[in-house]
């Protein structure tokens, strides 16, 4: 196994080829006013397997997701899916945002919500047909909310609204999965249910990227870390990422004894 250290000016030199990976940024750097939330940052992400974004907050996680896919705007760098162009590749990118994202008063049944995952098939009429319900409701189903799909949207608990928002992610058929935070605010009940769909997503062969904030949970949900603060500090299998040392080198003094022990 291979293990991506950052060098000193915070790119990564890649153990997976570009070309291979459904998400490769060179270089990437955003800012927000005059400090960089993202400086020159590379990473490529190992397809078939889940990878956990982690760092400090204000690290630049969510920034580094949102650049990524164009919803932020970089100041330079380059981004690649499976070694061409984003926009080319769209079509197999699904995201799930954060929950406190979301307008949860927008008056939209929860069917209606994952309806929208098949925006490519229904085309700009919107013609729903049977077997686009039946795609809805099974996914509905793999997140244990089918008995939900009439309710509105606003009227479901921040656990149910993120299955739903899983539910539309599934509903797209995509190869890779970009996640926002994906667990903060959820019930444990809740917990569970997505991250056994996501696992099953792993065991398909699909590519699973999110960002994640609880460190006791990474050896057990995921395969791979990609280690943050602003610049990239490492990447690669989590058993050689995800370790004490590079984790006080992310957090600093933010970095509980607690957390060391159960992260290592």
């Amino acid at each position: 196994m291979h293990l991506e250290l950052a060098s000193r000016d915070g790119h990564i030199e890649p153990a997976e080829g570009i070309s291979q990976s459904p998400l490769a940024v060179r270089g990437l750097t955003v800012s927000y006013g005059e400090k960089p939330a993202v400086f020159s940052v590379d990473a490529t992400f190992a397809p078939g397997a889940m990878t956990a974004i982690v760092g400090p907050n204000g690290a630049g996680k969510s920034t580094l997701l949102k650049a990524a896919l164009g919803i932020v705007q970089p100041l330079s760098g380059r981004v690649t899916c499976w070694g061409r162009p984003l926009h080319t590749q769209r079509h197999r990118l699904a995201y799930v945002p954060q929950r406190a994202s979301v307008d949860w008063d927008f008056p939209a049944r929860v069917r209606d919500v994952v309806l929208m995952g098949l925006y490519r098939e229904l085309g700009l009429l919107g013609r729903v047909r049977a077997r686009h319900v039946e795609t809805a409701m099974a996914c509905l189903s793999r997140v244990g909310m089918e008995g939900f799909a009439d309710r509105q949207i606003g009227q479901l608990s921040g656990g149910q609204q993120q299955r739903v928002f899983l539910a539309r992610a599934l509903a797209e058929g995509a190869d890779l999965y970009l996640l926002d935070e994906p667990f903060a605010g959820v019930d444990v009940a809740t917990e569970k249910a997505i991250i056994g769909v996501l696992k099953d997503l792993r065991e398909q062969g699909r590519t699973v990227v999110a960002v994640h904030h609880d460190l006791s949970t990474v050896p057990d949900y995921f395969d791979r870390a990609f280690v943050i603060n602003t610049r990239a500090i490492a990447e690669g299998p989590v058993a050689q990422a995800f370790v004490p040392e590079i984790l006080q080198e992310a957090y600093g003094g933010r970095l509980a004894g607690a957390q060391i022990g159960a992260a290592g």
